[in-house]
């Protein structure tokens, strides 16, 4: 059942949060003028600034959820340092970046239960949080394992490219990795690249690295009731690659929807246009989805 389609109003501003690496991450609150009862951190994609997910934050900010989108180390705002020395890693996104982060949330919304909107490697990475305990439900869009190989010709070719190719070819000679020259988002620092590369390259993802350059991590102990969606045009975050990603979080209730974009009146939605207000314009249940859950949660 859809709620109420009432509008609040709401404010934005800046903040800065500092994680206990010592690097302070740009953030920005959305807050409605109602109180709020429910405060949602967006967790983002692999180097996607957070200016990326204003309209749909916005739009559940109107809905009377308190909100807090952020840039992690390296990326964006949250670049403090020429981007070859910075050593930032998926690991330190996960472990220092997203718990500061929920920590600030907790600051800004003090009275309210906590949630987690994950956008591919943002909801990858809940399972180094050593304060996942705080969160109360996840809403997932398009996170997989993305291992290459579940993925489907000709795709499987260009990921094989900028794998075994361009991240390592660009690591050694710029010390970073320029995603933004074929459109993938920020510019890289090299040990996000190197990390993604080597995850992608194995079953679980994350799981690959356990053991190795992973020695503590909680995704055999996350139970909180989560939703994972997926879309049948998304060559990165196919129906394999979600249950890929799924099982690593063992004892996770998750509520897998795997959609059809036609079924929503739109040609594509793929891995990134959930979030687009073109997108919700044309077919609003969508972003409803993620309001009904919240409200049920």
């Amino acid at each position: 059942m859809e709620n109420s389609p009432t509008i609040t109003q709401t404010e934005a501003y800046s903040l800065s949060i500092m994680t206990d690496r010592n690097q302070a991450l740009a953030a920005t609150v959305y807050r409605p003028k109602t109180p709020v009862k429910t405060a949602i951190m967006i967790a983002p994609a692999t180097g996607i600034k957070r200016q990326f997910y204003h309209n749909f934050a916005t739009h559940l900010a109107e809905h009377g959820f308190g909100i807090l989108t952020f840039d992690n180390e390296g990326i964006g705002e949250s670049l403090s340092t020429d981007l070859a020395k910075c050593d930032a890693s998926l690991i330190s996104w996960g472990r220092h970046d997203m718990p500061a982060v929920l920590e600030a949330l907790q600051d800004e919304f003090t009275d309210a239960t906590y949630h987690l909107i994950g956008h591919s490697a943002g909801g990858q990475l809940i399972g180094l949080m050593p304060n996942y305990q705080s969160i109360a439900s996840i809403f997932n869009v398009a996170c997989s394992s993305g291992r290459i190989k579940n993925m489907d010709l000709p795709y499987k070719l260009k990921a094989i490219g900028f794998m075994e190719a361009f991240i390592p070819l660009t690591n050694l000679t710029l010390g970073y990795t320029p995603s933004d020259k074929i459109g993938m988002g920020e510019p890289l620092p090299r040990g996000v690249a190197r990390q993604w590369r080597e995850w992608c390259n194995g079953a679980g993802y994350i799981k690959t690295a356990f053991g190795k350059s992973i020695h503590t991590h909680f995704y055999d102990e996350i139970d909180m009731p989560a939703l994972w969606l997926g879309f049948s045009d998304d060559e990165i975050a196919n129906s394999k690659n979600m249950d890929d990603m799924i099982r690593v979080f063992t004892k996770m209730p998750a509520e897998k929807r795997f959609l059809d974009p036609k079924d929503f009146g739109v040609s594509s939605i793929g891995h990134m246009r959930y979030f687009s207000s073109r997108t919700n314009a044309k077919a609003p249940k969508l972003w409803q989805m993620a309001i009904d859950w919240l409200h049920n949660q």
